[in-house]
């Protein structure tokens, strides 16, 4: 197992993300336990980094938060500071300015929807926030009985912002996501799988077994086959019935083809 660099400049330890390479598995560690892992801008620098340098091999890519939870969100020190992230900053830039900083902050999570990795949130404790959305843009959800979910930027006047609320609109339609963005409340294990936003639920010892086994199980499939059920099921809700027949039947066509190359 290899250890990746942190951001230029800033150690893992500060940047507070670690990148850990295995093989095809690459594991993300938010890795500020001793304040349950909240986020600042350099760790979603630092996560957007880690995208731009994934080897090619990597297949699988894991999120998890070092100690007992997965990360409490935003950071309140950095947001209600004087440095150039927080809210004070970036209302005074202009709209498109302040919208340009907003996107570079999405980047750190958005590309975990990338169709060419699979990528598996091991969740304990709470996902708060901007914790609750890292795990929403990946692919699966793997809970600990533990884990506590909640949309909580209501609470402080702001709107989920970090590429969360469309994924939890799909997962458990719009009546229920409006609930849970107005309500902020926290949504334990067991309701979470009911609402299927977890995977699967495990106890907390069982935890890194059951990622371990989802992915040995995603890597046991073809990797392009992979790929591309991933597209399809990801495109499925903007398109009609005869949409989606056709993106399967362009898919399998593009299956086929590399197969026979293959052989």
């Amino acid at each position: 197992m290899t250890t990746g660099d942190a951001a230029p400049g800033l150690p893992a330890d500060e940047s507070g993300v670690r990148y850990d390479l295995d093989g095809p598995v690459a594991t993300v560690t938010l890795s500020r336990p001793e304040v349950l892992n909240a986020q600042t801008p350099a760790m979603w620098a630092e996560l957007s980094n880690i995208s731009r340098k994934l080897p090619g091999d990597v297949r699988v890519v894991i999120v998890r938060g070092a100690g007992r939870s997965f990360s409490a969100g935003l950071d309140l020190s950095v947001a209600r500071g004087e440095g150039d992230s927080s809210l004070v900053k970036l209302s005074q830039l202009s709209p498109d300015e302040c919208a340009d900083r907003i996107a570079g902050f999405q980047s750190a999570f958005t590309w975990l929807r990338n169709p060419s990795i699979v990528t598996i949130a091991a969740v304990q404790g709470h996902a708060i926030g901007a914790g609750f959305q890292l795990a929403l843009n990946c692919d699966m959800r793997v809970l600990a009985d533990d884990a506590r979910f909640s949309m909580a930027e209501v609470t402080l006047g702001l709107v989920p912002d970090l590429g969360g609320t469309k994924r939890l609109t799909e997962l458990v339609g719009p009546s229920r996501a409006l609930e849970i963005c107005l309500t902020g409340r926290r949504i334990p294990a067991d309701e979470a799988l009911a609402l299927g936003l977890a995977t699967a639920v495990v106890p907390v010892a069982d935890l890194d077994g059951a990622v371990a086994d989802l992915t040995a199980a995603v890597l046991a499939a073809d990797r392009g086959a992979v790929a591309e059920i991933k597209a399809l099921l990801a495109g499925a809700g903007q398109r009609s019935y005869d949409e989606q027949d056709r993106a399967e039947r362009e898919a399998q066509t593009r299956r086929l083809r590399d197969l026979t190359e293959t052989e």
